[in-house]
């Protein structure tokens, strides 16, 4: 009896260390649609928590699901791309993207059509991430049955049962990762729910931002005058006035409905991703910038105008609903960058997000119209119009500029050029804030400002708010990380130097001292991604080493570097008192032909520098979750008895493992 419970310990104690996750149960199916043409059907369901990111989700941000067919040649094509079907999108302000994502359900459907009439099976692969407070690299085989094909008009769908022919915990082939790009620690996404949210509130801002500027302010006071003097009683007055704003609401979201409905909501998500997008919405953005700093005005043609105020001479309803849309005609100068900016904005972070936006963009314009038509002795506080209006339209030109550069951005980190570096995109950041600044305290002006005598106390209060803010962005250009504003200029790594402008010098004498292998990681740390050079190198300082299992599009790991890696303990003992070895399990380059292997743990196919170290994290640490650290002696092994590996972790925490190791170490 006690040899029974022996043995159910250990194996208890052996369960409890093996930690081999498959989050993501796989189906399939094959559904004939004519007689050569065929629907390739994939389903999941993932458990709860868990999420796993789409084909499409933005570049910069966490590895993208990838679908590959490995007997496609000669035996068939695809028609159009893949279908997805139950993504969500959310906000990751690591990597400052909008990422699409699977929760609970995948579907994906591939058309294909058949060339080689003698082909019985089609031969696919998914490669993906699953992600909860960790991450792993997943890769799911299929074998889809293709039946014989005879001559018949059957056209209905046909479900043909297959079989999954091999799942293994591993990672597929692998790009070869980028060289300066931020790299990939995964967290759990922002939910869509807080997404649309974010869409809305912004909208919101947005709409009374539109409030102040000298094409509808004005309108405010009249178009309110108009309802209570024309109405034959004040609660009539009430209720035109309630008409009106409703109106400007569904004019607005039916816009926004618009957008979605012809665009569709995956292919704006898939366009916002997309090079040329980004660089003809920069152009756009540009444009509208250059509009509301007084270049020119953006107007819609006067017999719109004209025909719609017609139509609201017509009085009831409709004639209401006519004024609203004369509203938005005639405000387009100054509401048209602002609406277009929100739409796009929307539009990339997919679903309903347009018409959310519109709703929260309409409902903000459309408050004071109702709220002064209740309350008209409430028009005596507005202030007047005046120059001030002018300074709001051109203070939205100046943020509009700054935007731009963002997209911009976004298209130059994707192709790797290097052309708009952290350094650049800082000081073209400080050049437009700091001519704002000036802008505000009076000493430059636009072509439509009114001569400036002296400034407002909420002018002169905003101008200094802009300064502090040109202020803070200067450190970054030595390396301030500036987390106030971290997803929005390129990442650390996307710079002339990573230590920021001027530091070559005096990092100077690190760089020449780098051992063999080594190069310089997260806040100056001496870090090898070369196994064997960085185990060779902790013999001859005999120094403990430390694993670090990461990867290029692992969120979870960047927060770790950027909140934990960072605090002044840990940051020490990274430096000082270890040897830092990074092995990067979703790195896509190919090993030689002679190093590959079929994994003894897996039964995998060992094709890529990835797959080699998330094998090797299998098969000796019993779990394939990133980040994973672990600290070894100068013979392999793990210094922390009680707690071998550690993962996402608080910095406390950390420090006392690393300690505890080190202690053993030196022992």
């Amino acid at each position: 009896m006690k040899n029974i419970v022996c043995i159910l310990l250990a194996f208890i104690a052996i369960s409890s260390n093996a930690q081999i996750l498959e989050p993501v149960k796989w189906t399939h199916k094959t559904e004939k649609k004519s007689e050569t043409n065929y629907v390739l059907v994939f389903d999941a369901t993932i458990e709860k928590d868990w999420h796993v990111y789409s084909q499409f989700t933005d570049d910069g941000g966490s590895l993208p699901l990838e679908l590959t067919f490995k007997n496609q040649k000669g035996n068939f094509t695809l028609v159009g791309k893949t279908k997805e079907r139950g993504t969500k999108t959310g906000f990751n302000d690591v990597f400052g993207v909008n990422e699409t994502f699977f929760e609970n359900k995948i579907h994906f459907e591939q058309e294909i059509k058949i060339t080689n009439l003698k082909l019985k099976n089609v031969d696919a692969a998914v490669d993906y991430q699953a992600c909860k407070a960790s991450c792993v690299n997943l890769v799911e085989k299929f074998k889809f049955v293709i039946p014989e094909i005879a001559e018949t008009k059957e056209t209905a769908p046909i479900a043909i049962d297959t079989e999954v022919v091999d799942t293994t915990t591993m990672v597929a082939e692998v790009k070869a990762p980028m060289v300066k790009s931020a790299p990939t620690v995964i967290q759990k996404p922002v939910k869509s729910k807080r997404g649309l949210w974010s869409i809305f509130f912004i909208a919101f801002l947005s709409g009374f931002a539109a409030l102040l500027t000298p094409c509808v302010f004005p309108l405010i006071p009249m178009t309110v005058s108009f309802f209570t003097k024309q109405s034959k009683t004040k609660a009539a007055g009430i209720k035109n006035a309630l008409i009106y704003g409703i109106s400007i609401i569904v004019i607005y979201v039916v816009l926004g409905s618009l957008v979605t409905a012809i665009f569709g909501a995956d292919a704006l998500n898939a366009l916002a991703t997309n090079v040329w997008f980004n660089i003809i919405f920069f152009l756009l953005l540009v444009f509208f910038a250059a509009s509301f700093l007084g270049a020119f005005e953006i107007m819609l043609p006067n017999s719109w105008a004209n025909k719609v105020d017609r139509q609201a001479d017509r009085g009831g309803i409709i004639g209401i609903l006519f004024m609203a849309l004369a509203l938005a005609i005639v405000s387009f100068s100054c509401t048209g960058p602002i609406v277009g900016t929100l739409l796009f904005e929307a539009a990339s972070r997919g679903g309903i997000g347009p018409i959310i936006g519109m709703l929260g963009f309409s409902l903000a314009l459309a408050l004071p119209f109702m709220l002064f038509a209740m309350f008209p002795g409430w028009l005596q506080s507005l202030p007047k119009s005046g120059g001030w209006l002018n300074t709001v339209k051109v203070f939205l030109g100046f943020l509009e500029l700054a935007l731009a550069f963002k997209f911009l951005s976004n298209a130059d980190l994707v192709l790797q050029l290097h052309f708009l570096e952290r350094e650049v995109f800082l000081s073209i950041w400080i050049a437009i804030f700091g001519t704002l600044a000036l802008y505000l305290f009076g000493k430059i002006s636009t072509p439509h400002d009114s001569p400036v005598l002296h400034i407002s106390v909420g002018r002169l209060l905003t101008g200094l708010l802009v300064l502090s803010f040109t202020v803070y962005m200067i450190p970054g250009l030595w390396g301030a990380p500036l987390k106030l504003i971290n997803a929005f200029p390129p990442p650390m790594e996307y710079s002339e130097s990573p230590f920021g402008v001027g530091s070559s010098s005096a990092n100077a004498s690190t760089a020449t001292a780098l051992p063999n292998g080594a190069k310089i990681g997260p806040h100056g740390i001496v870090v090898f991604d070369d196994y064997d050079k960085g185990f060779a190198y902790a013999k001859s300082i005999n120094k403990p080493i430390m694993l670090d299992f990461t990867g290029y599009a692992c969120v979870n790991c960047r927060k770790m570097e950027n909140n934990v890696w960072s605090e002044e303990p840990v940051l020490s003992i990274l430096k000082n008192e270890v040897v830092l070895i990074s092995l990067y399990v979703d790195d896509k380059r190919d090993l030689p032909k002679n190093e590959q292997f079929t994994s003894k743990t897996t039964g995998a196919e060992i094709e890529t520098v990835g797959d080699k170290w998330t094998d090797f994290m299998i098969t000796r640490y019993k779990t394939n979750t990133q980040p994973l650290y672990v600290l070894t002696d100068l013979e392999g092994n793990s210094l922390n008895t009680e707690t071998p590996t550690i993962s996402y972790v608080s910095v406390i925490e950390y420090e006392t493992w690393l300690k505890t190791g080190i202690a053993n170490f030196k022992k």
